[in-house]
């Protein structure tokens, strides 16, 4: 018993914490006394929803409201599941500073250990109200899955149910007879209506009124898509033509305003007095049925137009003209099927008259169905220019799924509707229909939308290529998925559990990371990103011109700090989403060992990436040589720095290869250097004139620094050759070859002023056996045909041996 009344007190904190806000100015009694009322009602609520479980009688409405109830209170109980978080976390840290706890044996100081005891029971004091609304959510959460559990097995029996075949002829008459008996008691309802005083007094009354709105709608419905395309080409002088944005808004106009017409003629009838109850039903559609009759209607206008450059989806003329008449068809079905829907509810037909008068309707959409998979399953491809060959056969491959499974499905409903499975043929043909529909609705609004974002940027229709209108495509079918679901026969209250499902987030040890969670992460870190990039940019353009740092040292700064900002952004958005890291240290030590084994490569490329930004053995402009490579450093990154060699490759170098490895870097500090050009002169050339003539064309060349004078040196005799060698020091190395060529010009224009040989590789041949060489005499072909040929090519060796 004292358990249980800790948990009492400990779910009344916890709605009271709920319900704290609209208290707040309330005396102490009466919020107790709320906080009482409430907790019973929640005890009441559960038990309703546990006997109403328990007895399986409920009806779905019921079963619905008592969910609805159940989800109310696990909302509240989400709410107050982290009540005192603040708190406990700080009694936490309290704790934590008076260190850790002794172990068995141990003793600490008596006042740390008071002092360690109280924190403790404050602790769980503050912990007990969370645990207690973590107790009710889990029973709240299992209440409403019971419940659904309990809809959807319901649901799944009656589409497997088995009815009377609408094809029995006995049936017809009762379903006739119904249907007539909604008829009259609609034409009898007018027909009192029009002999009531009070009535005929209210339709006198209302008669300016009404003359108004007729008028109004009828005009409306007459020429709204005359003034539609008037005002389409008033709002093409703002810009946009050609774009297809108007056009769009034209198209939509040529539906609001006739719609608008129904409305208001909807209105004109309700004001007559001459609507009773049953036929209010009826009149009260007729906005809803031209809306989708209009609206089917104008989405086979924009996906098949008449204009083979504005058909979204592009098929021969004749195809096109034949999908539009079916589409139009399949509004007037859905129309007529919502018209019998009306008559139905009028006359509280049977479930065998409503399945008699509905299979008609179902067959027909059936053969109409079935001719337009049949068509999608041809070739077809979107309009080509804006995505091109590669998304034409994944459009068409679409498509052809789609005729596939309208072809399947148009064949097996009017099948299983004929056996007495009309439930399970309606929940599958008219969904079907209503999805080609919206994915229909898609493709438009995915072209609208590119056509916008052509317009704003001027790009015209090369901008459908671009990856924003591919994001809001993405989005766009990001936002169907639940439309498709109430398609498809799921219930609004299972929708919203997903939903709550996926707003609750994924807990990893005792971190909770909700979508709310993660969206305040993305947008706070989106801010510290483009705030690191703005400081980057002023940086680079305005503070570190002004100092004497050369260029690699202002990019080794511009990147440190990119770097040390997009961290800080990191952990300032996982502060402010509330992301408590330190539960998740199972998690992080499991990635160490994955970096430590899988990842140790790219980490030891990041560390010497930083490496290299922080002590500068190379920069940016660097003219190095590593691993063979020899070129200019154009980029350090995090992972590896990349090399233009100088037949202007790149070369991407790993960071670890240039940290680790031998590096030659020829302009590290300054750009001073050494030029070598060897020259060979022949022999019997007087090795000191040659040495002034070189010394003389080393100390003329403009690169050639004084100091250090260059140096001639004799290295040698060489087999064909003296080798000479100068060696001169360049005030920039970098054009070490270009110094080199015209040293080479100038020392062949001074040698041959000066009669300086410079010699070639030259090779004496002796022959040992001469006489081998000479001509043999010729052998007549008569005496030894066959051998002929032989002799006479070896006159011709002799000869040339000879020559």
């Amino acid at each position: 018993m004292s358990a249980l009344r800790t948990f009492l007190a400990a779910l009344l904190t916890v709605l009271s914490l709920v319900w704290a806000a609209p208290l707040a100015a309330q005396s102490n009694g009466v919020e107790a006394a709320r906080v009482a009322a409430e907790f019973e009602r929640w005890q009441q609520v559960a038990q309703r929803a546990e006997a109403a479980i328990d007895a399986g009688r409920a009806s779905d409405a019921a079963l619905e409201a008592v969910r609805t109830e159940l989800a109310r209170f696990r909302q509240l109980f989400v709410i107050a599941r982290d009540a005192n978080a603040e708190r406990i976390r700080t009694i936490h840290s309290q704790i934590d500073a008076l260190g850790p706890a002794p172990v068995e044996g141990e003793t600490e100081a008596t006042d740390i250990a008071t002092r360690r005891a109280t924190l403790n029971a404050q602790l769980a004091d503050l912990r007990a109200p969370g645990l207690a609304a973590e107790e009710a959510f889990k029973q709240a959460d299992g209440l409403i899955g019971e419940i659904d559990q309990t809809l959807a097995q319901r649901r799944a029996n009656a589409l497997l149910s088995r009815g009377p075949s609408p094809l029995h002829p006995v049936l017809w008459p009762e379903a006739v007879r119904q249907l007539s008996s909604a008829t009259m008691a609609l034409s009898a309802e007018a027909r009192r209506n029009w002999s009531n005083e009070v009535r005929q007094t209210q339709m006198r009354d209302n008669l300016p009124a009404t003359l108004a709105l007729a008028l109004l709608g009828m005009v409306l419905i007459l020429r709204g898509r005359t003034w539609a395309f008037r005002t389409g080409d008033y709002l093409r002088r703002y810009g946009g033509r050609g774009t297809g944005v108007w056009s769009f808004v034209v198209s939509l106009g040529r539906v609001a305003l006739p719609v608008l017409g129904l409305v208001c003629l909807t209105e004109a009838i309700m004001l007559t007095g001459l609507v009773g109850l049953r036929s209010t039903l009826l009149v009260e559609s007729i906005p809803l049925w031209g809306l989708t009759l209009l609206v089917l209607r104008w989405l086979c206008e924009r996906l098949f137009s008449r204009r083979e450059e504005d058909a979204l989806i592009l098929f021969a003329p004749e195809r096109r003209s034949e999908l539009r008449l079916y589409g139009t068809f399949l509004a007037v079905l859905f129309v007529g099927r919502g018209i019998l829907a009306v008559f139905f509810e009028i006359a509280n037909a049977s479930e065998t008259t409503r399945a008699v008068a509905a299979f008609p309707i179902l067959l027909i959409a059936a053969v109409v169905l079935f001719r337009l998979g049949h068509i999608l399953k041809q070739s077809a491809a979107p309009r080509q220019g804006a995505e091109g060959e590669q998304g034409a056969v994944g459009y068409g491959r679409i498509l052809g799924f789609l005729g596939q499974a309208s072809v399947l499905i148009a064949v097996l409903a009017p099948v299983a509707g004929a056996l007495g499975y009309m439930a399970l043929a309606t929940a599958v043909i008219y969904p079907t229909i209503m999805t080609l529909a919206l994915l229909g609705l898609l493709v438009v609004l995915q072209r609208f939308f590119a056509d916008v974002y052509g317009w704003l940027s001027g790009q015209g229709d090369t901008a459908r290529e671009a990856l924003i209108p591919v994001l809001i495509g993405f989005m766009l079918i990001l936002l169907a998925v639940p439309v498709l679901a109430l398609i498809w026969g799921m219930r609004p209250a299972e929708l919203l559990e997903y939903w709550a499902a996926f707003n609750e987030g994924i807990s990893f040890g005792n971190t909770r990371i909700s979508p709310a969670n993660f969206m305040t992460f993305a947008i706070i870190f989106a801010i510290g990103y483009t705030v690191t990039r703005l400081f980057q940019g002023a940086l680079k353009t305005t503070l570190l011109p002004k100092t004497k740092l050369d260029a690699g040292g202002q990019n080794a700064v511009v990147s440190g700090t990119g770097y040390l900002g997009i961290f800080l952004a990191g952990i300032i958005a996982i502060t402010a989403a509330g992301i408590d890291l330190s539960g998740l240290a199972i998690v992080a030590g499991a990635l160490s060992v994955g970096i430590g084994f899988g990842l140790q490569n790219i980490v030891s490329n990041f560390v010497s990436g930083i490496i290299l930004l922080v002590e500068r053995p190379i920069a940016e402009g660097d003219w190095i040589e590593v691993n063979g490579n020899s070129g200019y450093v154009r980029n350090i990154s995090v992972r590896s720095t990349r090399i233009e060699t100088f037949d202007r490759s790149d070369v991407i170098v790993p960071n670890a290869d240039l940290v680790s490895g031998t590096v030659t870097n020829f302009t590290r500090g300054n750009t001073v250097g050494r030029v070598i050009v060897p020259v060979g002169v022949a022999y019997g050339t007087n090795t000191r004139k040659v040495e002034a003539i070189l010394r003389a064309v080393a100390d003329g060349h403009p690169m050639v620094l004084a100091v250090p004078p260059p140096a001639v040196l004799f290295q040698g005799f060489g087999a064909d050759s003296l080798n000479f060698e100068i060696r001169a020091i360049l005030r920039d190395v970098n054009w070490s070859l270009s110094v080199r060529s015209e040293m080479n010009h100038e020392i062949a224009r001074r040698f041959g002023e000066e009669g300086i040989e410079i010699p070639f590789a030259q090779r004496d041949i002796w022959i040992r056996n001469p006489e081998a060489l000479r001509r043999p005499a010729r052998v007549p072909a008569d005496v030894d045909g066959g051998d002929g040929g032989e002799h006479e090519g070896e006159g011709r060796i002799g000869e040339e041996g000879q020559t």
